[in-house]
């Protein structure tokens, strides 16, 4: 049987190495097998580093809320442990955009945490009750919705419907099927 040397198949293998090389230094852009220890090396380093840069951006986080802290006259570590003594759950990368952007409900933030630090309850009896108020206006507008339009309710939406009403095999409907189920 004849030889089969496979040259088109490890050209293209090569030729793909090497176009993802290109831009690296001296011959790691030019000889395929350097190349192909240095895309190896790079792919681990991308890896890692994918890693390392959630890090990098809670670390600027974590300065950046620092910084505004001690403008309010607030450290860092006593801040955090005020926010979580009142009950506020926000991230670092939500404070930080906060301290740069809208400094004035950052120093709100930095009160509610020195009161909270004191022993002071802070009512969060306000904010509930918005909460309440907007489930209650998404409750009442929801029906005139379904009665108006069900074409324009996403599919999820619809399914939750279809599943409200018991419609059997909701599941595995289409759009268009569940809307004629539902009328």
């Amino acid at each position: 049987m004849a030889r089969v040397k496979g040259g088109n198949v490890s050209k293209n293998r090569r030729r793909k190495v090497l176009k993802e090389a290109k831009g690296y230094f001296g011959s790691k852009h030019r000889l395929y097998k350097t190349a192909q220890e240095q895309l190896f090396h790079s792919g681990e380093y991308a890896y890692r580093d994918r890693r390392q840069n959630k890090r990098n951006f809670r670390k600027l986080w974590i300065t950046r809320i620092n910084a505004a802290c001690r403008e309010n006259d607030i450290s860092y570590s006593k801040f955090i442990d005020g926010l979580n003594k009142a009950g506020i759950e926000i991230n670092r990368k939500m404070l930080s955009e906060m301290a740069i952007d809208d400094a004035k409900s950052f120093a709100n933030l930095c009160e509610i945490a020195k009161k909270a630090l004191n022993g002071e309850v802070i009512k969060p009896a306000k904010v509930e009750k918005v909460k309440e108020e907007k489930k209650t206006e998404v409750k009442k507008t929801a029906p005139k919705e379904k009665k108006e339009d069900l074409s324009s309710l996403s599919l999820a939406e619809l399914k939750a419907l279809a599943k409200e009403k018991n419609v059997k095999g909701y599941s595995t409907m289409k759009k268009d099927e569940l809307l004629k189920a539902l009328k």
